[in-house]
């Protein structure tokens, strides 16, 4: 079995892979530096808890847009399982796709691999959008190749510098308003407003901005822990797949083990 690991900038996604099936996932936040040691501990002990073992995993897979953790990482995999990890991107697990931007080198993992799950599951042209610690929005051609895209803050990023920044803003919670009214009453509701369908008007307008430019019809797929949120009051996606990125790294791990 494939043990995948998907390193964001505030949280370590693990998950079993069966294929390309997923047959458990956990997650654990990087606030705070964890070793090898102290991330093996915690995973062993889930395995067991889902009924497998150590033994169960015979491939491990890191992709990560957090360089640090790619060291602690390997520790875990190669003292826990006894196993040499791919890394995404490298060698043998490399993109395997055309990056057709100015800088290719730049391009996060976390948009690569959206990029390639994407084009493995959907056809045509595709717009994805993944709702992280930054919010992207990517154009991927029929063909998959990676067009380029945009990079805007994340809402929990902005709410964090209104709140930061602002003096006696209070945190108010990321959820719909109550009202569809964008006339607030009072200072939380302004808030709420303000972030809320304001990041609602800014991905509808981005999106059909680079609909207009790719100038084909083009299907949107939205990943990210906000993505079920805001596909709850917006007509804009076609599809909404949670688990893409790290769909992106088992169909990777498959390519080099084949």
């Amino acid at each position: 079995m494939l043990l995948a690991a998907d390193v964001g900038n505030t949280n370590v996604v693990f998950a079993l892979f069966e294929g390309r099936e997923i047959k458990a996932r956990w997650r654990i936040a990087t606030e705070a530096r964890r070793t090898g040691d102290e991330y093996a501990v915690w995973l062993l002990q889930l395995l067991e808890i889902e009924g497998y073992s150590r033994e169960d995993v015979d491939s491990i897979i890191i992709g990560s847009v957090v360089p640090r953790s790619i060291h602690n990482l390997t520790v875990l995999s190669r003292k826990y399982f006894g196993v040499e990890p791919m890394i995404a991107g490298a060698g043998d697990t490399d993109w395997g796709i055309e990056i057709d931007v100015d800088e290719p080198r730049s391009l996060g993992a976390d948009r690569a691999l959206d990029a390639i799950a994407a084009h493995a599951k959907y056809e045509g042209d595709l717009i994805v959008i993944d709702f992280g610690t930054a919010t992207t929005i990517d154009a991927v051609d029929f063909n998959g190749a990676y067009k380029g895209g945009i990079i805007a803050p994340g809402i929990n990023l902005s709410l964090d510098a209104l709140v930061g920044n602002t003096a006696k803003l209070p945190r108010i919670a990321i959820e719909k308003p109550a009202s569809d009214s964008v006339i607030g009453r009072n200072t939380e509701d302004q808030m709420l407003i303000g972030v809320f369908w304001g990041y609602v008007a800014l991905i509808e307008g981005l999106v059909a901005r680079m609909k207009k430019e790719i100038g084909r019809p083009a299907r949107v797929v939205a990943t990210g822990g906000l993505a079920l949120l805001f596909d709850e009051i917006t007509d804009l996606f076609d599809e909404v797949d949670s688990d893409l990125t790290l769909l992106g790294l088992a169909i990777l791990a498959e390519r080099a083990n084949s």
